[in-house]
């Protein structure tokens, strides 16, 4: 097993916010409900890179952020909508999800 950080972010809706993730290119890999209408505990993963949306309370803070080290920003931003900035240490950009929670995408420019 290799060991991993895997950043918790809280959401209304899992459903809503994975329809979200996979936009930017995460696929669903499992759901966890303690029993039927309990909230729901959801891994989504892009590639190597995982993240946990929790519907549950307590697990996370809203408006959380995340960078995301990404080959292509320009794919990421086009699928957005939005425009890429130029920072010293990569191209990026800044969104947020249906929740508030900031994803900041970026290709490092060396």
């Amino acid at each position: 097993m290799d060991e991993a950080v895997i950043p918790v972010l809280r959401v209304r809706e899992a459903a809503v916010a994975v329809a979200w993730y996979e936009r930017l290119g995460f696929a669903e890999r499992w759901v966890h409900r303690f029993e039927p209408g309990f909230p729901a505990f959801v891994e989504v993963a892009r590639g190597d890179v995982r993240l946990f949306l929790s519907e549950h309370e307590g697990d996370a803070r809203p408006d959380t952020l995340v960078y995301l080290r990404v080959r292509d920003v320009d794919a990421v931003a086009a699928e957005f909508g939005v425009t890429v900035e130029e920072a010293p240490w990569a191209r990026e950009v800044e969104l947020r999800d249906p929740d508030g929670n900031r994803i900041r995408a970026g290709t490092p420019t060396d």
